[in-house]
């Protein structure tokens, strides 16, 4: 490692004695992703759905050709 902090390395971790310590929920909310992408998620979801149905019905017809 550098030495360009080995003067601050060691040091305790500062801890405010006017400021009460931000709970880990609201620490984590500050960092959540925003929704730059309105709307994806529902797009996700009905495609998938889309998906499965296709599925199923493609299953229901091999069915049907294994006769």
């Amino acid at each position: 490692m550098s030495d360009n902090y080995a003067d601050i390395i060691n040091l305790s971790h500062h801890v405010s004695k006017r400021h009460r310590q931000m709970p880990l929920a609201e620490r984590a909310a500050q960092f959540a992703p925003f929704a730059a992408l309105e709307g994806h998620a529902a797009a996700v979801r009905s495609t998938a759905q889309r998906v499965r149905l296709q599925m199923e019905e493609r299953k229901k017809q091999q069915a049907g050709w294994d006769c």
